[in-house]
């Protein structure tokens, strides 16, 4: 069974001369191909010069994130895809144990693997860990990190539990799954987009998993820094878009206005920091929220539904770490 290995790539013709060499050598039969947002720093000409066993998916603008990779996998004949982020180093057999997994499970429609921090590789990296999962008011938390606290593998977390959304750092999916959940939704842009995908996936009643066998290192912050305010305008405006859409329990409401909420303790919390960038970025996510909320709801009108809603390990991640101290998933 042959994974597609998709990397999405804008203006990173350096992370791909020094990430793209171990995806090449430890990849085997594997196809590789760069789908390459419009950038303008010569990246196809370098990859057609140096790598020109790697297809090109050139695209004639910047979609970002969701648009660039649904976009991309038109072109991916394979059953399996792995949406790799261009700040990636993969380690030998990474994708031996990903490939049985997907074929001794035919529910599983997404997985991650671990990942780890590259430039502290006994540390877990801040996108993705080992899996992630969400709260009651959809705030994502991984096993491995909670907010802003990062653990350290031990081992803790070597087990292959269902997930509630796998990392988009690197993603892998079932393409016929992807296909029927109509992809990823190009308006969020980038960020929560793979929260976004895993929730409506679960909701047609298929699973996400994590692999710890399979290992990566990641960077981190190599499109968009996690300092950036509109990483964290991304961040917040996506959040809510996913409880509008995805969350068909009958507290839905109720649960977005205290969303909202938070939110604005949240933005206080940057205005006394004196992050006052973050603190408008809160206010713009929210704004934007405002803007798009009916295409938002027409959505929600047309999703589609299967088998239970959304059971939550924990029912505040804010009130467990920020109030109570909690720092690491293990103590949830």
């Amino acid at each position: 069974m042959n994974i597609a290995i998709v990397i999405l790539n804008w203006n990173g013709k350096n992370w791909l001369e020094q990430f793209l060499p171990s995806v090449v050598a430890n990849s085997d039969k594997h196809p590789i191909y760069v789908a390459d947002n419009a950038s303008t720093d010569e990246t196809v000409a370098w990859l057609k010069i140096y790598y020109p066993q790697v297809s090109i998916i050139a695209m004639d603008m910047n979609r970002g994130y969701a648009g660039g990779y649904n976009e991309a996998l038109k072109a991916i004949k394979e059953p399996l895809a792995c949406l790799l982020n261009s700040d990636i180093e993969v380690t030998p057999c990474w994708l031996a144990p990903i490939t049985q997994r997907f074929l001794n499970e035919p529910a599983l429609a997404a997985l991650q693997p671990k990942i780890l921090d590259y430039n502290n590789k006994h540390y877990f990296e801040y996108a993705g860990a080992a899996g992630g999962y969400l709260d009651r008011f959809a705030y994502p938390y991984c096993r491995g990190r909670v907010f802003s606290t990062v653990e350290k593998d031990a081992g803790q977390y070597d087990d292959r539990p269902y997930l509630d959304w796998a990392s988009g750092a690197a993603l892998f999916i079932r393409m016929d799954a992807y296909r029927k959940v109509g992809g990823m939704d190009a308006s969020y842009f980038a960020h929560q987009e793979e929260v976004d995908l895993c929730w409506r996936m679960r909701l047609q009643g298929f699973r996400i998993s994590y692999e710890p066998s399979a290992v990566v290192y990641h960077v981190g912050g190599g499109t968009l820094s996690a300092l950036s305010p509109q990483k964290t305008f991304y961040n917040f405006r996506n959040s809510l878009f996913n409880i509008v859409k995805n969350d068909y329990s009958s507290m839905w409401f109720p649960v977005l206005i205290l969303r909202m909420q938070l939110d604005g303790v949240a933005a206080v919390r940057f205005l006394v920091s004196l992050q006052g960038k973050h603190f408008i970025a809160v206010f713009r996510a929210h704004i934007s929220f405002y803007m798009h909320l009916g295409r938002f709801w027409a959505k929600r009108k047309a999703g589609k539904q299967h088998g239970n809603t959304q059971k939550h390990k924990v029912h505040s991640a804010v009130y467990q770490y920020f109030i109570l101290g909690k720092k690491f998933f293990s103590e949830f």
